[in-house]
């Protein structure tokens, strides 16, 4: 089955809005839009081949996605904010010939008039057509390739299938107990796979969805909550330590539609989700792990076993086997780290053109996250840190997260991050950048006298840079420093 059709297959004809807010637009002409689309990219490059979509969240992004979907060519969504080098070099490999960027984007990157389809273009397009759903579509087709930064600088591209977009959206409606009355609030970008998860989700089970693609004002969000109803909000870990330490009001705001919100992206440290769970007790927060390599979901934290299982990121999700192995393959015992590994329908096809990191992260079906993580007795997964974080010093092997999440305990810290860095002595030294919400309270000494009175000697980093400011990417993520 083609994604598209399992989207729409109970809303293609509904007129309710699906995109409220600034712009809006119904299931059904989202719809119909999306698929007389997709038969003019038929028309043009007939089908399997590669397309480039490059555009903020609104609602030319939802149709071109939508209908290169429906088309059976592959979809290649892109940061709208992307480097020219980099977009070059994704477009040359991909040898995509079809582009739909928006207007700003088109002249930021100085794109041939001839090659693309803007908005401006888009709205020319007007296919007659006669929607009918193909039985026999091949779902193990490749829907998507979603860039990520690779750990050589290279980005590497995720390839998903149509069976792939399938299987994790029925996992999340699933666990998430979705329906048509859900409507969230959308401020993660549709190029990165926790941000496409929302739109699936909620186009399957008719829900509707709301958007904020600036997030650093904090009152528009508030707002856009309250005054929209959103019963549902998704964020990364910065999302939520921003709301939480740089907001005035956002503790004390009324969220009466909120049933509750999402974390991925990176682990959140524990004492901020009891900080939200302290101002909202009647709001689910529900803690989630998962990859681009597993079309973004692997397992969830049910909220009712939180306070049980505090710091664990779950089980698997629907469909998913999750399990933590040793170096010879081998289920650690409760206490062992090991690597953890997931195998579902949700694991992607593959690396584009990199069929070496191909064999390497996916063996006999199983997919090697890189994470590594310890179980309970109950089976519960505890992530302690990512395989290439580890940081040796003085022969020791620490996990930054361990000292992080101390660090974020203090007052008036916002967010920290620990670095090892060359040290001539102990080979690497620790170095924490500790962003703070008043520099006049903390101060290189303060923090090293707390960390001193909750971790061994080994762990108190040498360096501390105490910041003001909280650099994110587009998706939310925080930037370390590169100096």
């Amino acid at each position: 089955m083609n994604a598209f059709d399992f989207f729409f297959e109970n809303t293609a004809s509904s007129q309710k809005l699906f995109l409220v807010g600034k712009e809006e637009i119904s299931f059904e002409k989202l719809y119909n839009k999306s698929y007389s689309l997709s038969e003019y990219i038929k028309q043009q490059v007939g089908e399997n081949k590669n397309i480039i979509l490059i555009s903020p969240n609104n609602e030319f992004f939802l149709i071109v996605y939508l209908a290169i979907l429906k088309s059976g060519n592959t979809c290649i969504p892109l940061d709208p904010a992307i480097e020219k080098e980099k977009f070059d070099y994704i477009r040359n490999i991909t040898n995509s010939k079809l582009l739909f960027p928006s207007e700003q984007v088109q002249m930021r990157l100085g794109l041939n008039e001839n090659e693309c389809v803007s908005g401006v273009k888009l709205k020319e397009i007007e296919i007659i057509h006669n929607p009918t759903i193909v039985n026999d579509f091949d779902s193990d087709r490749c829907a998507e390739i979603i860039f990520t930064s690779g750990s050589t600088g290279t980005p590497k591209g995720v390839m998903l299938s149509h069976k792939n977009l399938i299987a994790n959206t029925k996992s999340i409606v699933n666990y998430l107990h979705f329906d048509n009355t859900d409507r969230m609030l959308v401020v993660l970008p549709f190029y990165y796979c926790y941000g496409l998860s929302l739109l699936h989700t909620h186009l399957r089970v008719g829900g509707s969805i709301v958007f904020n693609n600036s997030f650093i004002f904090l009152g528009a969000i508030i707002n856009d909550l309250v005054n929209h109803k959103c019963t549902g909000f998704a964020g990364v870990p910065s999302h939520y330590q921003i709301l939480l330490r740089k907001s005035d009001t956002f503790k004390t705001t009324q969220f009466p539609e909120l049933r509750y919100v999402t974390q991925a992206g990176g682990k959140l440290a524990t004492v901020f989700i009891d900080e939200f769970k302290a101002s909202f007790p009647n709001i689910a927060f529900y803690v989630m792990y998962g990859q681009t390599e597993a079309t973004a979901r692997l397992s969830y934290l049910p909220p009712e076993v939180y306070e049980q299982r505090k710091g664990s990121m779950g089980k698997g999700i629907p469909g998913v086997k999750l399990r933590v192995i040793d170096e010879n393959g081998k289920d650690i015992s409760p206490g062992e780290t090991g690597e953890v590994i997931a195998m579902g329908d949700n694991v992607m096809m593959g690396y584009f053109m990199d069929e070496e990191s191909t064999k390497s992260t996916i063996r006999d079906g199983w997919l090697y996250t890189g994470d590594l993580g310890t179980v309970d007795e109950e089976g519960y997964i505890y992530l302690t840190a990512r395989k290439k974080e580890i940081i040796k010093v003085g022969g020791k092997r620490i996990s930054p997260k361990e000292i992080e999440a101390v660090i974020l305990a203090m007052h008036d810290v916002i967010d920290c991050s620990v670095e090892g860095i060359e040290d001539a002595l102990l080979g690497e030294a620790l170095k924490a950048t500790v962003i703070v919400n008043n520099s006049k309270n903390l101060n290189e000494i303060s923090i090293k006298e707390y960390c001193a009175k909750n971790l061994a000697l080994f762990k108190i980093p040498q360096i501390i840079e105490i910041k003001e400011q909280l650099t994110m990417s587009a998706t939310g993520k925080k930037i370390k420093s590169t100096t």
